[in-house]
């Protein structure tokens, strides 16, 4: 995907640069920033567009095709629109700002790495090579026109229970389960929809030796979120308490960490980033709604570090399932709001 979108800004007649975060984010790629200079001088504000180039993993071949308008895969896995829709709006929309001379205050163009595994490379880009103070992502999946004002924070709980291996069939008594003490632990927690604002889960279970072993360990991977970070802080406590309490109650020890993946924001609908944005909707034709965020976006890293980021809705549907699919039309569409925003950014 890196070396695709260089050859396209290379096609374009742009110079991109790869950073040399790969390494640290468990990645083959840096992260690509490339700078379309200001033209026309008449003032404005430069604006930054950020889309991710990885996917959750596809289970087979992509074979996109297009069908009554729709792109979908024939190959029954992920079509990877989530987040590639972005990545080809971004592309064709400089195409066209560079080939029709189109006047603009400076428009920075960021493909990031590791997105779906907790904002990797957005975090370890070094933001302050920006010289754009506000910026777009389009990864929401919702209808062209919702601006999303609230994301969640979201934090990792990890635990691996440690018990004593015997033999299941001679001495049973003789061993402590690790996987007893981990099932206990989720089955006390709180998951699912918690509140309107907040979620929680428990996503891997991986223990045990062989079926005729009592497990020695068992390790979960959980996480908790919402739009309000008391109740994150709350629900991971009461993780810790369970998996401390499922522990001794099984005759178990166990290793606890946490991740702060990532902090959460709320704009207000006044702000300048969402009022560009409301503008460029409105001029490209769309009606402009709002709506908040349960999962994380690349955004929740710049509104972090002081760059007003706000993410678009861009008609994805169905992300991270085999029924993805987006319309082709909805993939002009978020041409035309680019085109839109870029414009409206340029004027004094």
């Amino acid at each position: 995907m890196a070396d695709r979108v260089l050859a396209e800004l290379a096609a374009i007649g742009l110079e991109a640069l790869e950073d040399g975060t790969g390494p640290s984010v468990g990645s083959t790629m840096g992260n690509i920033l490339c700078r379309l200079p200001g033209r026309g001088g008449q003032g404005g504000t430069p604006v930054f567009l950020c889309a991710h180039l990885d996917t959750v993993p596809p289970e087979g071949p992509i074979e996109p095709v297009v069908e009554d308008g729709i792109v979908r895969n024939a190959a029954g896995t992920i079509l990877g629109a989530d987040n590639k829709s972005a990545v080809a709006v971004m592309l064709e929309a400089a195409r066209r700002i560079v080939a029709e001379e189109r006047p603009h205050a400076g428009i920075e163009l960021l493909f990031t790495s590791k997105e779906e595994v907790g904002l990797r490379g957005a975090y370890a880009f070094d933001h302050t090579r920006l010289r754009a103070q506000l910026g777009y992502v389009y990864d929401q999946a919702a209808p062209i026109g919702e601006i999303v004002l609230a994301a969640p924070t979201q934090k990792g709980v990890f635990a691996r229970f440690h018990g004593r291996a015997a033999h299941a069939g001679m001495y049973p008594e003789e061993g402590r389960s690790a996987v007893l003490a981990a099932a206990r632990a989720v089955a006390d927690m709180r998951l699912g929809r918690i509140d309107h604002q907040s979620s929680a889960n428990v996503g891997v279970i991986t223990g045990g030796t062989a079926r005729n072993i009592v497990p020695e360990w068992c390790s979960i991977e959980a996480e908790a979120r919402s739009r309000d970070p008391a109740t994150v802080a709350a629900l991971v406590q009461e993780m810790l308490d369970a998996i401390g309490f499922a522990a001794s109650t099984s005759d178990c020890a166990a290793e606890t960490s946490i991740e702060d993946t990532y902090r959460g924001y709320a704009f207000a609908a006044d702000e300048p980033a969402v009022r560009l944005a409301a503008e460029g909707l409105r001029r490209a034709g769309y009606e402009v709604t709002t709506g908040v965020s349960g999962g994380g976006a690349d955004a929740n890293v710049f509104n972090e570090r002081g760059l007003p980021c706000v993410n678009l809705a861009n008609g994805m549907t169905d992300i991270h399932t085999p029924d993805e699919h987006i319309a082709v039309a909805d993939l002009e569409g978020m041409v035309e709001v680019t085109l839109a925003i870029v414009a409206a950014a340029g004027e004094p």
